[in-house]
């Protein structure tokens, strides 16, 4: 059995963790919208037409927001084609995936499904090929209480009170060459910042994202995050970024070490921000909204070939990918200064832990382990100081086995260990020391993994990998004492007190 050890101190910290960072993604994209939240056909849908066992699942990963509605396809949207009588609505092609839009799901539907979740909208705008103008109408339409043209409109079509929302991307990877409408940085910069000059005149309670680089692979990684926020530092509130982990290579070793990469992106971006807030000498701060993340690589089907809601990109994940996951979730809660919103893409059918049948949900590995930071990471994020044995990581070299990250909630005087342990092979016994406190009750354990790093959950076994209860233990000295799976992860909460 391996050894290690994680030291912490509830004086080393990095700050509060925003709740935010467990969002989520809902694009108009495959069977994300159709046959996923939304299925009037389903038995198990209710009369809204909103599935309950995908609203039931969603409950318990916490969102704070889900962003809506894309990704590639707000950038060809028109926000109008979704609003108003059903039977008025247009059908579109639907640039970005090749498939058919009927729009009897927008942005009044999403609203509606975001008050049944208790979950906030975070709202994407069309500057592809949309306007700054544009785009403030459909804050218009959310956000005023009435008395102009679009709010009205939206009290006409029955929904008086506004949606206020609070959060709002300008765009989407306009960097990448496949988007629609997509422009050099300086060009994309103007628009981003002529949108929130507006967006904030007609609320400026509002917060933006501006689009980062769609991937450290981009040619223009950085140079284009660099321009945007030299132009746009004083309209903006985030720079997103955006992150797909995979495994072509079949070397699980190599992929079980991802988290050294996230941790790389989100030290990049805490670089930048500082250097361009240093160079504006300004005392503002933009954050870091990592507003797409996931593992993806299995299913790469993007054509939709005319289509409405079209099986694209229904990955089936297994308990590496999961691993992954909780690497994602320990770096952002590591970097709780400089990560405040974050989502997962997306939430059911598409690249994401929920799969749908007309009269069936499978939850897929990734699901526990986002559950579980979503429920217990609480609090200030603990700076972690490792003692770990290593391992071979491929191309990566030589790798700590052991990935943690600890929170505090001092209201309660408990703390949650999120331990990954990275290693194939052999088991782990983690001692968690805590130098100002001592563990006293452990309140849970579970742990996921152990054996085939390649197991998935499945229609025929549908719990194949699934959290299970474990044990820890403190010992005469305060330190507590858990078990990872090899490979696995593992979450511990206890209370703790001082010494």
């Amino acid at each position: 059995m391996l050894q290690a050890k994680a030291y912490f101190d509830t004086h080393h910290h990095v700050g509060v963790i925003d709740q935010r960072i467990f969002s989520g993604f809902l694009e108009h994209l495959g069977r994300a919208v159709y046959e996923g939240v939304y299925d009037p056909e389903s038995p198990l849908s209710d009369e809204q037409g909103f599935r309950r066992d995908v609203l039931e699942a969603l409950r318990a990963m916490r969102m704070p927001l889900v962003r809506y509605p894309g990704g590639n396809f707000v950038s060809c949207y028109d926000w109008t084609d979704g609003i108003g009588p059903r039977e008025q609505r247009p059908v579109r092609v639907d640039y970005a995936w090749k498939s058919r839009e009927t729009n009897q799901f927008g942005t009044d539907e999403f609203m509606a499904w975001c008050q049944e979740t208790g979950i906030a909208p975070m709202m994407a705008v069309n500057l592809g090929t949309g306007t700054p103008k544009e785009a403030s109408a459909l804050l218009e339409y959310c956000n005023l209480p009435g008395g102009t043209y679009w709010a009205d409109r939206r009290i006409q079509n029955g929904h008086e009170q506004p949606y206020d929302v609070r959060l709002w991307c300008l765009g989407n990877e306009m960097d990448g060459d496949w988007q629609a409408g997509h422009v050099p940085a300086e060009v994309y910069a103007q628009r981003a910042k002529a949108a929130a000059i507006i967006m904030k005149g007609l609320d400026a309670s509002i917060e933006t994202v501006a689009c980062g680089s769609s991937g450290r692979g981009m040619s223009t990684y950085l140079h284009w995050d660099r321009t945007v926020l030299e132009h746009c530092w004083e309209n903006i509130d985030y720079i997103s970024a955006h992150r797909y982990s995979e495994n072509r290579r079949g070397d699980s070793a190599w992929f079980l070490a991802e988290g050294v990469e996230i941790d790389r992106v989100v030290d990049d971006y805490a670089a930048l921000l500082n250097y361009v807030r240093g160079v504006k000498r300004s005392e503002k701060r933009v954050h870091l909204s990592f507003d797409e993340w996931n593992v993806w690589y299995k299913n790469m089907e993007m054509d939709g070939k005319g289509e409405s809601a079209p099986h694209l990109l229904e990955e089936v994940y297994n308990l590496e990918d999961a691993l992954v996951c909780a690497q994602y979730l320990s770096s952002f809660v590591r970097h709780a200064d400089v990560v405040k919103v974050a989502c997962l893409a997306q939430i059911v059918n598409v690249i994401a832990p929920l799969l749908t049948k007309r009269d069936g949900l499978l939850v897929q590995s990734i699901y526990y382990p986002i559950v579980s930071f979503a429920q217990h990471a609480r609090g200030l994020s603990l700076v972690p100081a490792l003692e770990s044995p290593t391992y071979k990581a491929g191309e990566r070299g030589d790798v700590a086995a052991l990935d943690a990250a600890m929170s505090y909630d001092e209201a309660s005087g408990t703390v949650a260990a999120f331990l990954v342990n990275r290693e194939q092979r052999q088991e782990m016994r983690v001692v968690l020391s805590l130098g100002d406190q001592r563990f006293g009750e452990v309140l849970s354990v579970e742990v996921l993994g152990g054996g085939d790093a390649k197991a998935a959950n499945t229609w025929e076994e549908p719990k194949r990998v699934t959290p299970r209860s474990a044990e820890a233990h403190v010992n005469e000295v305060g330190e507590l004492i858990v078990t990872v799976p090899a490979p696995g992860f593992a979450v511990v909460r206890a209370r703790v007190s001082k010494r």
